[in-house]
């Protein structure tokens, strides 16, 4: 283990920034502890990155950065009882693939495979699902280095609250040094993808919802269109996109156009409705079947910055027609579709879908446009319905309003004041939203 020397480090959407004291590349748990032990000597902080895929300053410390790359090792693979163990800083994608060559993947998964395991975990990333949950709820084990350099363990059956905790727990208890995953034997989805209009969707949304295993959908602003999105698992064959229709889809179409269009609405913030209406036209149907997390997961390149809350179930319908409503009260150009995800409970403390059936409503801008006046009217049209704040998503949440819709939140708490009582893994976010 050799420190470099100081430098800054961003994340991917630009947002986020900071230049720690000291940087390290630990490459095994025992390394790790060392560096906290030192940190603790030296009086700084210490937070572990990955690969800058939150929009919040999660990640950020001005004392001790752990990079990850040196934490990409996979300790075992047991494809009887499917539990696999990694270490924290392997990538998704690296991950999706090995488990795919042992007949294994993920029941759930986000739309993104760049993060790092561990950030994934520690932000509570999900897909969207009627059974399968995110990715808290595919964890078996963790293992992570306490404020005082100690190594731990933790599973439902040992340290269970600890486990409960910390499988959401933003780096905030430990710094997490592997993952024990509980992984399915791998499967095929069908993906039948289809323009809607936005009445059809929301007078169909709850047949859909219980009809797919994997629902979501994507509402165009200042038009009429969505895109429909349900994946089913199959008995196959696969039945892939053809390779050109998938470069012109999810890489030409998607990234390359919809970041030339972005250039230009930034320009000409006024002709973003008539762009939107003529993208949500230009969608054509189309279905395939394929590797789970090939279906999951899509390349995006588009830099941008995201804003996304957790509602309760039922509270889904009148927030997205309050929602639209904002659009005709509001001057707001947004040329991102707003995406909505559904998720089934989840008993990890801080999981935003924890204890109850939520909705998770996802808003963006493009990375160079301002988004303080729009982010802000959907948050407090969000916290009016008792909304969850993705934990690497933009908001201005802090610990007096999370306590009040996490029942839990006051446990993790205390478990933080006894496992990191000098706050050795603080920063300004987790200040914010724990608290001091």
């Amino acid at each position: 283990m050799s420190p470099t020397n100081p430098q800054m480090w961003r994340n991917w959407a630009g947002n986020q920034q900071a230049s720690a004291q000291r940087v390290v590349t630990p490459r095994s748990t025992d390394e790790v502890a060392s560096a906290v032990r030192q940190a603790a000597e030296d009086g700084l902080t210490v937070r572990m990155t990955g690969t800058g895929h939150s929009f919040t300053g999660a990640a950020l410390t001005d004392g001790v950065r752990l990079a990850p790359g040196g934490l990409t090792g996979v300790r075992s693979i047991d494809t009887a009882s499917r539990l696999v163990t990694v270490e924290a800083g392997l990538p998704l994608h690296r991950f999706n693939t090995l488990l795919d060559e042992h007949g294994l993947a993920l029941a759930n998964m986000g739309d993104i495979q760049e993060q790092t395991v561990s950030g994934a975990l520690q932000t509570a990333t999900h897909g969207t699902g009627r059974d399968a949950a995110g990715l808290v709820s595919q964890v078996a084990g963790l293992e992570l280095v306490l404020s005082d350099g100690s190594v731990v363990t933790c599973s439902r059956d040992e340290r269970p609250e600890l486990f409960d905790a910390a499988r959401a727990g933003l780096g905030a208890l430990g710094v997490i040094t592997a993952i024990t995953w509980q992984t399915v034997p791998a499967f095929l989805l069908h993906a039948q993808e289809e323009p809607m209009r936005w009445d059809e969707v929301l007078s169909r949304l709850d047949e859909m919802a219980t009809e797919n295993e994997h629902f979501e959908f994507y509402w165009f602003p200042h038009t009429e269109g969505c895109l429909t999105k349900r994946n089913n698992r199959s008995e196959g064959p696969p039945d892939p996109l053809p390779r050109f229709k998938h470069w012109l889809d999810d890489q030409f179409l998607s990234n390359t156009v919809f970041d030339g269009i972005n250039r230009i609405t930034r320009r000409f913030p006024g002709i973003v409705p008539t762009v939107n209406g003529i993208s949500a036209k230009a969608l054509g149907a189309r279905t395939y079947t394929d590797t789970s997390y090939k279906v999951f997961t899509s390349p995006r390149t588009v830099r941008f910055k995201e804003q996304e809350f957790a509602v309760p179930r039922e509270h889904l319908i009148p927030a997205l027609q309050e929602l639209r409503s904002l659009f005709a009260r509001k001057d707001w150009q947004i040329s991102f579709p707003i995406e909505v995800r559904l998720l089934p409970p989840e008993d990890a403390w801080l999981s935003m879908a924890h204890g109850r059936d939520s909705a998770f409503i996802a808003v963006h801008v493009y990375h160079q446009n301002p988004h303080d006046e729009y982010f802000r009217g959907v948050e407090e049209l969000m916290t009016e319905v008792g909304g969850r704040p993705h934990w690497g998503k933009m908001h201005t949440r802090d610990a007096s309003y999370l306590e009040t819709v996490y029942p839990k939140f006051n446990d993790f708490q205390a478990l933080r004041d006894e496992l990191d009582p000098d706050r050795r893994f603080a920063n300004p976010y987790t200040t914010r939203v724990f608290g001091t």
